[in-house]
């Protein structure tokens, strides 16, 4: 099953995200290899400065969804102020119904 994890990440946090970012990537490569990340980015704010995270992930549930985003480096950092976990359907542009 897919879920979004829409993540908000606090005010003034934009350096913990930098610092943190290089481990946060090692962590998307690692579920990509997996086939566990369907995709992933940024929200940006006003500025086109990055304040949030958006990532689509397969997990055999609500729960497994949870515990893989907790592992998530940003998280562990204290990056975000808030993390939705949505289960989610990809109906349009899914590469695995071309």
């Amino acid at each position: 099953m897919l879920f979004a994890l829409i993540c908000k990440d606090k005010p003034g946090h934009l350096q913990v995200r930098l610092d943190t970012r290089p481990d946060h990537v090692a962590f998307l490569n690692e579920l990509n290899a997996r086939g566990a990340l369907k995709f992933a980015g940024p929200f940006l704010d006003a500025d086109g400065k990055p304040d949030g995270t958006l990532a689509v992930i397969e997990a055999a549930d609500a729960a497994a969804a949870q515990a893989l985003a907790a592992t998530d480096p940003y998280a562990k950092a204290g990056l975000f102020e808030s993390v939705v976990i949505r289960p989610w359907n990809w109906v349009f542009n899914n590469p695995a119904n071309a």
